[in-house]
């Protein structure tokens, strides 16, 4: 049995979500809810209950060139089909089949999925699906402040003093006006890290996470001197925390204030009674500089980063890339990209 849930039913879309025992915050309706503000698509839960194995996926229903038809992509963030009860090869197959029959009833050409690094999900997939495993990404344990200490490596925990010593303090809460502050400094790094413009979020996205995810959202912030220099949004739920968006000033980076925010982060998880603070890892899934920062604070980190790519209806999918062909004259067909014709 398949049901797909809607923003509508928000309610019970989170109590499916919450009956697994291993949930996430990137699965409840109020993390979506952003999202579908943004643009990214429809938000749907798909639920999944047979013989004895139950199973969540949600996923952005998006519009394509043809009328009528759709993809699906992964929200922003980590997600893919989470399990739960007898995950013997002959269910998960009667999944898969139930699965591609849905996919088809919905007139989805094909799918896009980004897996839960923590939550190893990509694992049961690869008995019925092509699981691509790409890079790694990097969470603290937060077992204990002595832990989570031990595990900063030496250079990292000596830019954390330093950090301190230069007076920076950090702080955390939660409120609309610090979203503006927010704002001007996220925006302030995506114009100097010369990004695109879909890494920039509209006011109507922070009202959404201040009020559809209240309870699973906190703000920590770097202060000099009376003013904020870096701030990070932090997500959680169900023992598990994660960085989400951040920003610092480009004049105060030499002073190591997300060094010293991300460690007092990690203590405050600690003490809240949170197992992992997920950084998550470069960009692309490569060891560069922004993975490296992050891997300082867990030397013993080794988290399996994977995807996964799924074309349902190949003769759609074909005429979706010729469509793109004919109107876009600096289309490359060689682009690695998925789905192609998104490029």
């Amino acid at each position: 049995m398949i049901r797909l849930f809607d923003l509508s039913q928000s309610a019970e879309w989170d109590a499916t979500v919450r009956s697994f025992a291993e949930h996430d915050v990137y699965y409840l309706s109020g993390y979506v809810k952003a999202f579908h503000i943004h643009g990214d698509g429809d938000p749907y839960l798909l639920y999944y209950e047979d013989n004895g194995l139950r199973a969540i996926y949600v996923y952005m229903c998006r519009k394509t060139a043809l009328e009528g038809i759709f993809d699906s992509v992964t929200p922003y963030g980590y997600g893919g089909v989470l399990f739960e009860g007898d995950t013997s090869e002959g269910n998960l197959q009667s999944f898969w089949t139930a699965y591609l029959k849905k996919m088809a009833e919905e007139h989805i050409v094909d799918n896009f999925v980004r897996y839960h690094p923590v939550l190893k999900n990509a694992v049961p997939m690869k008995v019925v699906s092509n699981v691509i495993d790409l890079g790694k990404t990097v969470a603290f344990d937060l077992a204990s402040p002595e832990v989570i200490w031990n595990n900063i490596i030496s250079k990292n925990r000596n830019m954390i003093r330093k950090a301190e010593k230069n007076g920076i303090e950090i702080r955390h809460g939660k409120g609309m006006e610090l979203f503006a502050d927010f704002k001007r400094i996220y925006n302030a790094t995506m114009d100097k890290d010369h990004a695109e413009e879909y890494y920039y979020f509209g006011d109507e996205f922070y009202e959404s996470i201040h009020n559809d995810l209240h309870d699973n959202y906190e703000m920590f912030y770097a202060m000099l001197d009376g003013q904020i220099i870096a701030m990070s949004i932090m997500l959680f739920c169900n023992k598990q925390m994660h960085y989400h968006l951040s920003g610092s000033m480009m004049e105060y980076r030499n002073l190591a204030p997300s060094n010293l925010l991300l460690y007092k982060a990690a203590l405050w998880g600690c003490e809240q009674g949170y197992k992992t603070f997920h950084l998550g890892g470069g960009v692309g899934s490569g060891e560069d500089n922004l993975y490296k920062f992050k891997a300082a604070f867990n030397k013993n980190s080794d988290y399996q980063f994977s995807i996964g790519k799924q074309i349902f209806e190949q003769d759609y999918y074909d005429m979706l890339v010729a469509i793109r062909a004919q109107n876009d004259p600096y289309f490359n067909p060689e682009s690695k990209f998925f789905p192609l014709y998104r490029s």
